[in-house]
């Protein structure tokens, strides 16, 4: 009752195409671990809605972005660009709340 309520079928459709995106862009075996989220902010200056993805590589290495906006409206020019698969790597202790 109290719960987050259950996403609808345009928000899971949503969620399945970024995590398709992810895969092709960082060219991610079909068996890598890729999770999409969507966070809600009440910071000041946060977006109200937020998507998360979190993504392993080999040897299980964590890569994480974010894209401000709602995962229904996140497009393909949102992802980061394939050359920045380095950078996204979370660093070893590094604490996220995020995903």
């Amino acid at each position: 009752m109290f719960g987050k309520r259950r996403p609808d079928a345009s928000q899971l459709a949503a969620f399945e195409q970024v995590r398709r995106w992810t895969r092709q862009r960082f060219t991610l075996a079909s068996n890598a671990a890729v999770l999409v989220t969507e966070l809600s902010c009440d910071v000041s200056g946060c977006p109200p809605l937020e998507t998360v993805v979190a993504f392993w590589s080999e040897p299980a290495q964590r890569h994480h972005f974010r894209v401000f906006k709602p995962v229904v409206e996140v497009l393909p020019d949102d992802l980061p660009f394939a050359w920045m698969k380095n950078a996204l790597i979370t660093a070893p202790g590094f604490d996220c709340a995020c995903c």
